[in-house]
């Protein structure tokens, strides 16, 4: 079977480098991603450190790196994989997700 969400390499190192960079007494289990309502194409992606999985969480383990994934967001997300892109200008995670049918211009919402 194969994860609800992978990720590249590229975003499992990035992810390693943040719950290395929790602040002293944090320690976190890991990355939540979501969906929530908003932005110009009615859904946007949603990101939080996870101290613990939430009773309806699915985890994902993927190249050393738990993604907790809300169930709600479950239907939304499957099959996506999870990219970390940084440039000159700019850094941030993409999503390549097969269940969305539209982007809205700036990319930070989608639609299904």
């Amino acid at each position: 079977m194969t994860n609800l969400i992978t990720l590249t390499d590229s975003a499992a190192e990035h992810i390693k480098g943040l719950m290395d960079q929790a602040p002293e007494g944090e320690k976190f289990a890991g990355l939540r991603v979501g969906v929530t309502a908003s932005g110009c194409s009615g859904l946007s992606y949603s990101l939080e450190y996870a101290k613990e999985q939430s009773p309806l969480d699915v985890v994902v383990e993927d190249k050393g790196v738990k993604v907790f994934v809300d169930a709600r967001a479950q239907m939304y997300l499957a099959g996506m994989e999870m990219d970390y892109y940084e440039n000159k200008f700019e850094s941030g995670f993409t999503f390549n997700n097969p269940n969305a049918t539209g982007h809205c211009g700036c990319g930070k919402s989608f639609k299904v």
